[in-house]
């Protein structure tokens, strides 16, 4: 046995070496994932650490304000991977906080669909000829009603706003998305490059929504929960059908559409990040990601669409709007906090 008074001599980080070395174990490698709800579940972990006898730290977020705030706050250096939609994408490589894949050590690109191998043609994961995300899931974010207090299917997310509904709706929590649909709503020919006439327009149309709302959700958990205890109509499904699942699956005789005016979907995707301590491990995790196994374990628990099976349909596809980088992401996550919390605008 190695002497306790060296060890405490020589410091603990370095003592715990020591015995792993005199015990005959080597210390193991720990990949850092930070990501969102069903994206790594325990048994899909699992399976990962016992493939490359590793340990996977797994990291939640709940919006992607959330996720900007924890990538950044150490320049990359708490995570290895991460996990963020096509339209956030940009002030990561932008920051320098992502860093471009190596495609050949990513086979299982081969299995996607073709508008996901068509890696150019998807806004925001390439910088001057160089990948730094991957295609994991997608939803549309589509309008969820309780058919049992809305009885006849809406046709348009305007209904948020009805005060027929007044305190029976929930919204999303997220500054990118709402000030988005408000200009979409607003007729913006462009709703992610709002100009100050366009800002003000939809600061007044968000206050009127917070006046009609019961409140913002976070997590689809979260408004299974509130939706379960209140009398809730209407909610603006930011995860899609994964949400709408979840709300079944709670026995909620929800219904599901897609609004005249279009609507905005997410594509996520999983990138590097700068500070990754084994960066062939992480390839190796983003790989693992697109086995079909994995794929039709997060279709068919989370309810959302694979990059490798069909999902929309014609009709449907031609009103989706991918999210694209906005004009301006701290101007809007501090509008939102002041519309959020109530306060006047000046």
């Amino acid at each position: 046995m190695y002497p306790w008074f060296r060890i405490l001599k020589i410091g603990l980080p370095v003592a715990i070496l020591l015995l792993a070395a005199c015990s005959g174990e080597t210390p193991v490698e720990t990949l850092r994932v930070l990501a969102w709800p069903g994206y790594a579940d325990a048994d899909v972990v699992a399976e990962f650490e016992r493939r490359h006898q590793v340990r996977v730290e797994v990291a939640l977020v709940k919006s992607d304000d959330e996720l900007w705030t924890r990538m950044s706050a150490n320049q990359g250096g708490d995570f290895d991977l991460f996990a963020a939609n096509t339209a956030e994408l940009k002030r990561y490589i932008d920051s320098g906080l992502s860093v471009a894949l190596d495609l050949a050590a990513l086979p299982g690109t081969a299995r996607q669909l073709p508008r996901f191998r068509d890696r150019a043609a998807i806004p925001g994961i390439t910088r001057d000829g160089a990948v730094h995300a991957i295609p994991y899931t997608y939803s549309e974010m589509g309008l969820i009603y309780d058919k049992s207090r809305v009885f006849e299917p809406p046709v348009s997310m305007a209904v948020m706003w009805d005060p027929r509904y007044q305190g029976k709706v929930l919204a999303y929590d997220a500054s990118n998305h709402n000030f988005t649909l408000a200009a979409l709503l607003l007729g913006a020919a462009n709703p992610f490059q709002l100009d100050d006439a366009l800002f003000a327009a939809s600061e007044e149309k968000l206050t009127a929504l917070r006046r009609n709302v019961l409140t913002f959700y976070s997590t689809p958990e979260e408004a299974v929960e509130l939706s379960l205890n209140n009398h809730v109509a209407l909610i603006f499904g930011n995860y899609g059908t994964q949400q709408l699942k979840q709300l079944q699956d709670a026995g909620i005789d929800a219904g599901y559409v897609i609004p005249q005016e279009g609507v905005l979907a997410w594509l996520d995707c999983w990138a590097i990040s700068r500070g990754a301590k084994n960066r062939a491990l992480a390839h190796a995790w983003i790989d693992y990601m697109l086995e079909p196994q994995v794929n039709q374990t997060l279709t068919e628990r989370q309810g959302l669409a694979n990059t490798l099976t069909p999902s929309l349909s014609a009709a449907d596809a031609a009103r989706v709007i991918w999210l694209q980088p906005v004009e301006d992401y701290a101007r809007r996550a501090q509008l939102w906090e002041k519309i959020r919390s109530g306060d006047r605008r000046e």
